[in-house]
């Protein structure tokens, strides 16, 4: 009887093994196929000239996305500037000063806040700046972009900070330390690891974002030499070449794309890193 309950749960955990891995690998092959997709349609159209030169005229062949790259990272840029203080002075204050009611309303707005569809921060970077100014601009751009990284680094922020030992605080606050003092000398260093990765995920999430930036940065064809003026961004040129009739203009769509997901792909690769390394540490 022993043995046959034996033999009947090897084949139980047997089969559901089976079927966990069969789950995993329906997961995994679509995002597979659309990688393969990508690389295959996207890396025939990548040369020196895709990074450097600007787009040709309609129906000219050739050309590149070297302004819309460039955008792209000057638009990370300004959404930094705007999003990565707020957001981890905001997590700083949940940790480290905030009441416990104040602080469940301040993690739920920040949680709906993460949820709000991105072309809404479209909308509003548009009504706060756009309109004011009068012109689309990389400054529009950015604030959208920041305004959708400011609650995802809070909570990360928050959350890693709470992972510092008490006593760490409790021994410095012993010594004699002001308190911003503790924080700044103690729990920051501490943490920096952590809310570094909390940031990278968050760039990482806006680095492909399309609709705000229709409605704030707008594109253009030329190098942008002011920050007041319409810039140009990878999934803007992407979006503009994709549903162009030119043939083309679709290649170049593709390689904008495989570039793209290279630069999440880069981003994610150190977030592992620098999580693998922390946790090596521990």
């Amino acid at each position: 009887m022993t043995s046959t309950n034996h033999r009947f749960r090897q084949g139980v955990n047997l089969a559901m093994n089976t079927l966990f891995v069969c789950c995993a690998i329906l997961v995994v092959s679509p995002l597979g196929f659309v990688l393969f997709h990508l690389v295959s349609e996207g890396a025939r159209s990548i040369n020196l000239d895709f990074f450097i030169h600007l787009p040709k005229p309609p129906g000219q062949s050739g050309g590149g996305m070297g302004n819309a790259i460039a955008g792209t990272f000057e638009l990370l840029a300004l959404a930094s500037l705007v999003g990565i203080p707020v957001g981890v002075l905001g997590g700083i204050f949940l940790a480290e000063y905030g009441g416990e009611r104040m602080n469940g309303w301040v993690r739920f707005w920040a949680d709906v806040l993460n949820g709000v569809p991105s072309i809404v921060w479209g909308m509003v970077a548009y009504s706060l700046v756009v309109l004011p100014m009068k012109s689309y601009s990389a400054y529009a751009g950015g604030l959208a972009l920041g305004f959708i990284m400011i609650p995802l680094v809070l909570r990360t922020t928050e959350e890693v900070l709470v992972l510092v030992p008490r006593s760490y605080r409790e021994a410095a606050l012993a010594l004699g330390l002001a308190r911003w003092r503790m924080i700044v000398r103690i729990v920051l260093p501490t943490a920096m690891r952590g809310i570094i990765t909390g940031i990278m995920l968050a760039m990482g999430r806006i680095a492909g974002e399309t609709a705000p930036l229709l409605f704030t940065a707008l594109g253009n064809d030329f190098w942008s030499r002011h920050l007041a003026e319409p810039i140009a961004a990878l999934p803007l040129q992407i979006f503009a070449y994709a549903i162009s009739p030119y043939d083309d203009w679709h290649r170049q769509a593709w390689a904008g794309a495989l570039v793209l997901v290279l630069l999440i792909l880069a981003l994610s690769i150190g977030v592992r890193l620098l999580s693998r390394d922390k946790s090596r540490r521990a």
